[in-house]
C-alpha cells in the first residue's frame, strides 16, 4: 500500500491534533529542499504529552503501512524527530520550540493550510 505524501501529512496532523498538540504548523518543502516533502512542527506542554504525540503519530503511520524510518530524542522528550520519509515531524517541548525557532530557519517554505 502506497500512501502519498499529502495523505500522510493529513494523517500526521490529525494524529497530533488527537493528542492536543499545540501550534501545529506544516511546511511544504518540495520546492526548496530534497530532505522531505513536508515538515510538521508541533509542541506539547510536558514530556509526557510530547511522548504521547509521538506515539500517536507513529501508530497512525504504521496503520497506513508507512515505515517509520527513525525516531530520535524520545528519551528526553524535549525535541523528538520522526522520519516518515516524505514527511518529517518535529515534536518539541514548548520551551525548546521557542529556543530553536525552526519555523524561522525554514521560513522560505510555504505554510500548508488545513480546513
Amino acid at each position: 500500500m502506497t500512501v502519498h505524501s499529502e495523505e500522510l501529512l493529513q494523517a500526521t496532523v490529525a494524529a497530533a491534533e488527537d493528542k492536543k498538540a499545540m501550534r501545529i504548523v506544516a511546511l511544504n518543502l518540495q520546492e526548496i529542499s530534497l530532505v522531505a516533502d513536508y515538515f510538521v512542527i508541533c509542541s506539547g506542554n510536558s514530556d509526557t504529552q510530547v511522548q504521547a504525540i509521538v506515539t500517536e503519530i507513529r501508530k497512525s503511520a504504521e496503520l497506513r503501512g508507512v515505515r517509520v524510518r527513525g525516531i530520535e530524542g524520545m528519551d528526553s522528550a524535549r525535541w523528538v524527530l520522526i522520519d516518515l520519509g516524505d514527511v518529517v515531524v518535529h515534536v518539541f517541548h514548548r520551551d525548546e520550540r521557542e529556543y530553536y525557532n525552526i519555523e524561522k530557519l525554514w521560513s522560505d517554505a510555504k505554510v500548508v493550510e488545513f480546513a
